[in-house]
């Protein structure tokens, strides 16, 4: 497994890292207990030295797991900042609230000092304020954290992040959803933002196997995710990954995962398997590298999006 910095931090990461969103049993359905066990403990095994959570992840189940299953040597990234002990549930960033979250979340991972701990998903007006940048900036002088962020769904509050000083944001970052990491590039550069990329598979989607009649079970975030017009577009769309396949590039879903790893503006690309063997076939799919993909693939590749309506 190869490592990356994490941006300033002057941390080395795995560039594959394994997120536990799907093992928790929000994202997709159920996971059996066991199987999630096999997920971290081959995760390990293969060298992998990143897990991201957040606390409201099994409603606290998966930072419990972590704190369980990993040693003092891997590093966690945690968030904070969604109240589900109201309705509906909502966010919150103010420091009572972060400082009580923060402490339940530490003592589910069993580490004194937890490596990155990031806001999930805070408005620009949350990351205006001040207030909840402030608490983790104390976080970290008091040793508690390592490096702080944000988990973001928009490039103006990544800027917001970036600009304050977070020494991590995590955005999503695919073939189909490229726009905001290319648009943030300067920032991310100019102020050594490590950056996680997350969906970096379009939830399943860049793998190629999706049909769009395909039917999801109860529990699936998918199913309310894309209208069938708006999936039948997106499966069209795969159209101009297929010819990025070949030679080292063995599968739509290698191509993807490529296409996020090329980009050095990525510390470490944040998987989202369900069981073992999706982790072992998504770490195949990049074992020879570099480079993911040569410079006129790439080109091509981003001429074929551009022509379908994907801007770079």
């Amino acid at each position: 497994m190869r490592t990356r910095r994490l941006g300033k931090t002057g941390i080395d990461v795995s560039e594959l890292s394994l997120g536990t969103w799907g093992l928790s049993g929000d994202a997709y359905g159920p996971v059996p207990s066991e199987e999630a066990d096999r997920v971290i403990d081959r995760a390990l095994e293969s060298g992998v030295t990143l897990f991201d959570t957040a606390d409201v992840y099994g409603k606290g189940a998966m930072e419990t797991k972590l704190g369980e299953r990993l040693p003092a040597s891997a590093m966690v990234v945690t968030k904070l900042g969604t109240r589900l002990d109201v309705t509906p549930p909502r966010k919150v960033f103010s420091p009572d609230y972060l400082r009580e979250a923060f402490d339940r979340s530490r003592e589910r991972l069993r580490r004194p000092c937890v490596d990155v701990v990031l806001l999930h998903n805070p408005s620009t007006t949350a990351l205006d304020d001040g207030e909840a940048v402030g608490f983790l900036k104390a976080l970290k002088t008091l040793g508690h954290i390592r490096a702080w962020g944000a988990s973001v769904g928009s490039v103006d509050a990544a800027r917001a992040a970036i600009t304050r000083g977070a020494d991590v944001v995590e955005l999503a970052y695919n073939v189909f959803v490229a726009k905001d990491l290319h648009a943030l590039a300067a920032d991310l550069g100019e102020h050594e933002t490590g950056v996680l990329a997350r969906s970096v598979l379009s939830h399943g989607l860049l793998t190629g196997a999706w049909t769009v009649d395909r039917e999801l079970p109860p529990g699936d975030h998918r199913a309310a995710r894309w209208t069938k017009p708006e999936l039948e577009r997106r499966i069209a769309q795969l159209g101009a990954l297929r010819p990025a396949v070949g030679g080292v590039i063995a599968s739509l879903r290698s191509a993807a995962l490529r296409f996020v790893l090329v980009n050095d503006l990525v510390s470490s690309a944040v998987l989202g398997p369900r069981n073992a063997m999706q982790l072992e076939q998504l770490i195949k799919d990049v074992s020879i590298a570099p480079p993911f993909m040569l410079d006129a693939t790439l080109t091509a590749l981003g001429k074929r999006l551009e022509d379908m309506g994907i801007g770079p």
